[in-house]
């Protein structure tokens, strides 16, 4: 059994995978693709992958509000990917907001640069305090 921090992982994986086959002409179904990370079904990664697709343009608009000088289409697939499950635990979940920033940092930790991470924690931190 994993734990969040990998279910989060998996989740953002899948939603990785996502963006970069909504610009291509390949067909996919997010069910499949959560199959392919998660060999059993999963309810929080379900809905984390559901609940940011879901809300992907209002996620965008906060995440745009709080990025200085930025904008999340210009962020990496993944990092946008990773700030996009922030802002989701963040606004629409009970996820403790401590847990929801510092699970976001520690895997932009792991695939991102330390600016980025830096930008994506002062992000979180500003929708923490404006928005929660």
């Amino acid at each position: 059994m994993k734990n969040r921090s990998e279910l989060r992982e998996i989740s953002m994986k899948v939603l990785y995978q996502k963006y970069i086959l909504e610009n291509t002409s390949t067909s996919y179904d997010i069910p499949s693709l959560i199959k392919e990370q998660l060999e059993v079904e999963n309810d929080f990664v379900n809905e984390l992958v559901n609940g940011v697709i879901t809300n992907q343009d209002k996620i965008s608009s906060i995440a745009n509000k709080y990025l200085m000088d930025w904008n999340i289409d210009r962020l990496s697939k993944v990092d946008k990917a990773i700030l996009s499950i922030g802002i989701y635990e963040l606004i629409y979940t009970d996820t403790p907001s401590v847990v929801a920033i510092n699970e976001a940092v520690e895997l932009s930790k792991k695939y991102s640069d330390e600016k980025v991470t830096k930008m994506l924690n002062a992000a979180l931190d500003k929708v923490y305090h404006n928005e929660v």
